[in-house]
């Protein structure tokens, strides 16, 4: 990878943990999501009229991503309801490059060395570690369903990450890409809270529409930023970068929610930072 895709990929990284920060701050995760996804709706709209329309040859795959999308963002509601910030968000991103490794070898042959596998054993210890560290209360009992809903996410960002890697390539346009996902994913959950909500959503929305706003401007910015450096470099290497994004929000957690991160949780999280620069080693 280039510098520029490097900085593109890191600056997508911090972007990607700070609307993360938001969606966790908003209690009400369906007003919260339905902001950020709604905005990013809005913003691809605006977009699209000043680029160029995606090859017919990447609808297919702009049309999966969008299910997704939607079921990442359902899952990530679910694991923010649940569990600690600190927890949920470095195990829903730690597992993505770990699938997104396999994906890509599997589908499009890109195989990783032996250095790359080796990140992958060590990231899989990181995450187990910070898995199972996921104890609350004071029976110390594992939150399980906290923790399938950040692992289920994972296989969502994985999924995702691997279609579009393959339609932005076939798409011609990564701006116009981007534009037409943001607009075919972020209608369905505010469809989904005007039906839940009905006429109270405007109202309930008020509060939070400057920070919610914020987020989704945030999300369209840091997966434009992704999309393009898809086009230039190997999935499985920025797949694994993008999660550096895990040290970012561990630090908010701790910082902002006041979350207790421990010992053991900054452990398992420098290992998986340490497999995750192994993946990007080259041979």
């Amino acid at each position: 990878m280039t510098p520029l895709v490097v900085a593109a990929v890191l600056t997508a990284a911090v972007t990607h943990a700070g609307w993360n920060a938001i969606a966790h701050h908003i209690k009400d995760q369906l007003l919260s999501f339905t902001l950020i996804s709604g905005g990013g709706a809005l913003l691809g709209a605006a977009t699209a009229f000043f680029v160029p329309l995606p090859a017919a040859g990447a609808w297919p795959y702009l049309v999966a991503s969008a299910v997704l999308h939607v079921g990442y963002y359902l899952l990530l509601m679910r694991s923010f309801a649940l569990g600690d910030f600190g927890q949920m968000y470095p195990i829903a991103r730690g597992t993505a490059p770990l699938v997104v490794t396999l994906l890509a070898a599997v589908f499009l042959h890109e195989i990783p060395d032996a250095p790359q596998l080796a990140g992958v054993a060590v990231a899989c210890a990181g995450l187990t570690g910070l898995a199972l560290w996921g104890i609350r209360g004071s029976g110390r009992r594992p939150d399980w369903p906290a923790l399938l809903a950040a692992l289920g996410t994972g296989l969502a960002i994985a999924g995702y990450t691997v279609v579009d890697g393959v339609g932005v390539r076939a798409s011609g346009t990564p701006l116009g890409y981007i534009a037409w996902l943001m607009i075919l994913e972020g209608l369905a959950i505010p469809a989904y809270a005007l039906y839940r909500r009905r006429g109270e959503l405007v109202e309930q929305l008020r509060p939070y529409a400057t920070r919610g706003l914020l987020g989704g401007f945030l999300s369209v910015a840091a997966y434009a930023l992704v999309l393009w450096a898809q086009t230039k470099a190997p999935l499985a290497p920025i797949a694994a970068l993008r999660e550096s994004s895990i040290i970012v929000g561990a630090a908010i957690g701790t910082l902002f929610f006041k979350e207790r991160f421990g010992g053991p949780r900054i452990a398992a999280a420098g290992l998986m930072v340490v497999g995750i620069g192994l993946m990007l080693t080259t041979s």
